[in-house]
């Protein structure tokens, strides 16, 4: 966000936006509510992806508070450090309805990109966060809260697939071209 509120960065590709899933859930990793902001403000092309919305950090599993360990949530000990925990449909719909709040206010271009088979590798077809309602939950909030001429292109692979990869680079690349012809 600093970097392109001092003009640094010519464009966003915005695809692990797993700090507000940190910041709605009291997480280690937070970056704010500022987070998705800076490139709006700026006018600067700039492509969403609810990427690993899905993961609430925390340390060790004696750090994640206890109100989560009571409350029946999915967990994934990725380290002895860190602590990941599954988001659900409630905080995915929260997600959802900032980042298009977030994206209303872009002075310039902007689209939103959707993994429909996984937004992180634990959220894979199989894998132990895989939970489409809850991924569902925070598309659908995105697309509700949206204002009207913000594309919202959905891809059916998971997030770490090549043609994901492929396509985003694409999306960026047009939202790049959008931008120079709007300035020329």
């Amino acid at each position: 966000e600093a970097l392109v509120r001092d003009g640094m960065i010519e464009a966003v590709l915005d695809i692990t936006t797993t700090e507000w899933a940190d910041e709605i859930c009291g997480g280690v990793f937070s970056a704010g509510p500022e987070r998705l902001s800076a490139p709006g403000e700026k006018g600067i092309p700039h492509l969403i992806v609810p990427g690993c919305v899905d993961m609430v950090n925390f340390g060790p599993m004696q750090t994640v508070p206890q109100k989560y360990r009571d409350a029946n949530r999915t967990f994934y000990e990725w380290n002895p450090s860190v602590t990941l925990m599954r988001t659900n449909a409630e905080e995915n719909a929260a997600m959802g309805r900032i980042f298009a709040e977030k994206a209303n206010s872009a002075k310039g271009p902007i689209a939103f990109l959707l993994p429909m088979h996984g937004v992180s590798i634990l959220d894979g077809d199989g894998q132990p966060f895989c939970d489409r309602a809850a991924d569902k939950a925070c598309f659908d909030a995105i697309r509700a809260n949206l204002r009207e001429g913000i594309p919202v292109i959905e891809v059916d692979v998971n997030i770490n697939d090549a043609v994901f990869s492929a396509k985003a680079v694409e999306l960026i690349l047009e939202l790049l071209n959008a931008k120079s012809k709007s300035t020329a």
